[in-house]
């Protein structure tokens, strides 16, 4: 018998608990604890996979040329897809306008609003850990990513005996990682199952039923999945063909099993095992690019947060019947890229973000209220995009670096 190829599975899995929390919502709370066991097991994996990664990929990369090169393109694609995805969901949401003749008695009242008591410059200076261990203890990425890169940077100014004896321990440390996210794979099904049914329960129980929520801000969400899909279906692949003329359809066709968590679990971090997994067997991307870029990019690349950020604030706008001028405009822009990448590490993130960028152009932070019905849905898609421009990124690297790939 035909074994099922696993997107496959994953796929099936997340129409069935979509169907499961419809049906029978009284009984979503008897496997909750499947979903919370899956999320637990890809948050297991993710330091020592990030840190061992980073470590032999940055290691591996060779001297200050190689390095400098790497970091250089890698962080002008992410920032230079990121303010695309910013200005492409701008040009949307200024000419559907989904924010005018709002109700703004449909806001929903936020217990607390989060408070932005760090400056942006703030923010990135605490990449640098004052205490590693702490950083790791607590899940911060952005100062395991910074300590991790430096370690593996300096690994090449020792003697050769050092070199060999510290990359062939965190090569082998990445490849028992590896194994261990191989195992935690074949639950997906199950997971993302469990992770669907929970999430469709919460929405339809807090908001009487989905028909409500898509009826009362559907033109809002449209124009923000109008964006995600456009960035996804035209920005990032045309800049794969014009770059160096890759298949960018068999790309997205092998990363299917991250795509397909990120959406169910909403987040880029506890997908990350899966990403370096498909981008390196799947495409035949080399340690050396996806241990140096996807760590990262799960950290700072945001091309779908920061295009829903954009859309949102302006939706705000419109509902408030504030007309925000060109330089305004122009503020969010840049607001909400160097928020994006700001973010990491940061709870609540997303609501931190939109405080940001409303506060920047002096809307009220209240109008937070009127999305948060929808947020949770919006979420599922934006990361999705958040990972496919982080596969992206692995993927033009790589082979702009001379590499052999299988797309």
């Amino acid at each position: 018998m035909k074994k099922i190829e696993l997107h496959w599975q994953i796929f099936v899995a997340l129409i069935a608990g979509v169907l499961f929390a419809i049906y029978l919502q009284d009984y979503v709370k008897y496997i909750d604890w499947i979903g919370t066991i899956f999320l637990s097991l890809l948050k297991m994996v993710i330091i020592p996979l990030v840190f061992s990664s980073i470590v032999s990929g940055v290691g591996g990369i060779g001297g200050t040329e190689s390095m400098g090169r790497l970091g250089f393109k890698t962080i002008s694609f992410y920032v230079i897809t990121s303010l695309l995805a910013i200005v492409l969901g701008l040009i949307l949401v200024n000419l559907i306008a989904p924010g005018t003749g709002t109700d703004l008695k449909l806001a929903v009242k936020i217990d607390e609003i989060p408070a932005v008591n760090q400056s942006l410059g703030e923010i990135l200076m605490s990449a640098i850990p004052e205490n590693i261990f702490k950083s790791m203890a607590s899940g911060d990425m952005l100062p395991i990513i910074f300590f991790a890169m430096t370690f593996g940077f300096f690994i090449n100014m020792t003697g050769k005996e050092a070199q060999r004896t510290l990359l062939g321990f965190f090569n082998s440390v990445f490849e028992v990682m590896m194994k261990i996210t191989m195992s935690v794979i074949k639950l997906t099904p199950l997971g993302v199952f469990a992770i669907m049914a929970k999430v469709i329960a919460q929405i339809t129980g807090d908001n009487g039923s989905l028909i409500d929520i898509f009826s009362r801000l559907g033109l809002y969400m449209g124009t923000v999945l109008l964006g995600l899909i456009l960035h996804s279906v035209i920005v990032l692949p045309f800049i794969m063909w014009i770059t160096v003329r890759l298949n960018p359809w068999k790309h997205i066709r092998n990363m299917s099993v991250p795509l397909l968590t990120a959406f169910s679990t909403s987040s880029s971090s506890a997908t990350l095992p899966l990403t370096i997994e498909a981008i390196e067997n799947k495409d035949g991307v080399s340690n050396r690019i996806s241990g140096f870029t996807l760590p990262l990019g799960a950290t700072i690349n945001m091309n779908g947060t920061a295009l829903y950020e954009c859309v949102a604030v302006i939706f705000i706008s419109q509902a408030y019947g504030i007309e925000l001028t060109l330089a305004q405009q122009t503020i969010v822009v840049l607001t909400a890229l160097l928020a994006a990448i700001g973010s990491a590490g940061i709870p609540m993130a997303g609501l931190v973000m939109m405080s940001i960028v409303l506060s920047a152009v002096g809307l009220p932070l209240e109008g937070i209220g009127l999305i948060l019905a929808v947020d949770r849905v919006l979420d599922m898609f934006r990361t999705t995009v958040n990972v496919l421009g982080d596969t992206f990124a692995a993927a033009i690297i790589a082979k702009s670096e001379g590499e052999h790939l299988k797309i």
